[in-house]
């Protein structure tokens, strides 16, 4: 998704909660940014308007963080944990790791992969730490 259509999403989501008339809203656009509808908002525009809906009381929810770790068969347990920690130590998610069984073996998700593969991926995750200068386990 767009950060374009992100933000009218959640100018939408604010209206919504706030429980804003059609008219009330449209006299905040035009008070806060100068137009009538929030398809005519810049990206400045519409981050002051969420800004002001903010201001009158409205809170956004907070961003999902992804997923839980995948459980794993015992001979495989080891492996998902390292790949936990060097996701943790880079601070990214179980989707990036996901992403990389979809680049690397046309599989969707980690807990499907064979233990084979997953030393392939710890590996890699070996790789991009010392690339980073991060602790290669």
């Amino acid at each position: 998704m767009s950060r374009r259509n992100l933000d009218l999403s959640k100018i939408h989501i604010a209206k919504k909660d706030l429980g804003l008339d059609d008219e009330t809203y449209r006299a905040l656009l035009v008070r806060v940014a100068g137009v009538r509808s929030a398809k005519d908002l810049s990206p400045r525009q519409a981050g002051k308007v969420l800004a002001e809906f903010e201001r009158l009381g409205w809170k956004p929810s907070p961003v999902k963080t992804g997923r839980k770790a995948p459980v794993a068969a015992a001979g495989r347990a080891k492996l998902i944990g390292k790949i936990e920690a060097f996701l943790s130590e880079a601070n990214r998610s179980w989707a990036y790791a996901d992403g990389m069984a979809q680049r690397m073996f046309k599989v969707e998700r980690v807990e499907w992969l064979d233990p084979e593969q997953l030393r392939k991926m710890v590996a890699a995750l070996a790789y991009d730490a010392k690339r980073h200068g991060r602790a290669a386990q």
